[in-house]
C-alpha cells in the first residue's frame, strides 16, 4: 500500500514572475489567499510535507496547526537551483542570455544555467524523497507543499512523459492536484 499524495504549488510571491530556485522570498496577500482557496474544500490530510522555503513552509505551518497533523520540513523538496539566473526574469534572460534560455527550455536536462543545479541531480533528489516519503507514510494521504518544478518532475513522471516535455507540464500558483499514482515504477523523467 502506497501513500496517497496530493501536491499544492505555493502562491504568488514576493519578487514576481524571476527564477528564484532557492531565493526565500515571502508569499504576497494574494498567494496566501491562492492556497487558502485551493485547500479549503480538500483534505483531509494525514500529515503536511513541506519545502523548508518559506514560500512553502509558512503555509504548511499554518495549514498543520489549524488541522492538527504533523508537519514534516523535507530539504529535498526544494526548488531547482538556478545559480546565476536566480533572481532574473526570462525577460532580463532574453537580453543577454538567449541563447542558454531557448536550449534551458527545449532541453533542461542537457542544458544547465550557470552555476545552477543540473536536472538530473535535481530529479534523483526530489524521486529519492518521494519515494521515502512514500515508504513513511504508507496508506496514509500526505499534502505535498512545494514549487513548480518539484510538481512538474511529479507530474511528468506520473504521466510518463518523456524528458523533453517536461517543461510543457504546467502548474499554476497555489494549485492543488492529486498526483495517481504516487510512485510509478518505471520512470522515463
Amino acid at each position: 500500500m502506497t501513500a496517497q499524495f496530493d501536491l499544492l504549488r505555493h502562491g504568488e510571491t514576493e519578487l514576481g514572475s524571476v527564477f528564484r530556485g532557492s531565493l526565500d522570498d515571502l508569499l504576497t496577500a494574494s498567494g496566501w489567499a491562492q492556497m487558502r482557496t485551493a485547500v479549503a474544500n480538500a483534505g483531509p490530510w494525514d500529515a503536511i510535507v513541506s519545502s523548508p522555503l518559506q514560500r512553502c513552509a509558512a503555509f504548511a505551518t499554518e495549514l498543520a496547526q489549524q488541522h492538527g497533523v504533523p508537519l514534516l520540513l523535507e530539504a529535498d523538496l526544494r526548488e531547482l537551483h538556478f545559480g546565476a539566473w536566480e533572481g532574473r526574469s526570462a525577460a532580463s534572460l532574453m537580453e543577454d542570455q538567449a541563447d542558454a534560455l531557448g536550449r534551458f527550455w527545449a532541453e533542461p536536462y542537457a542544458c544547465t544555467p550557470p552555476q545552477g543545479e543540473p536536472m538530473v541531480q535535481f530529479a534523483a533528489r526530489v524521486f529519492a524523497a518521494i519515494e521515502r516519503l512514500a515508504a513513511q507514510f504508507a496508506g496514509r494521504r500526505v499534502l505535498l507543499v512545494s514549487h513548480g518544478g518539484v510538481i512538474r518532475l511529479l507530474l511528468a513522471r506520473a504521466r510518463g512523459l518523456p524528458r523533453e516535455q517536461l517543461l510543457r507540464v504546467t502548474v499554476g500558483h497555489g494549485e492543488l492536484i492529486a498526483l495517481t499514482p504516487a510512485v510509478p515504477a518505471q520512470t522515463p523523467v
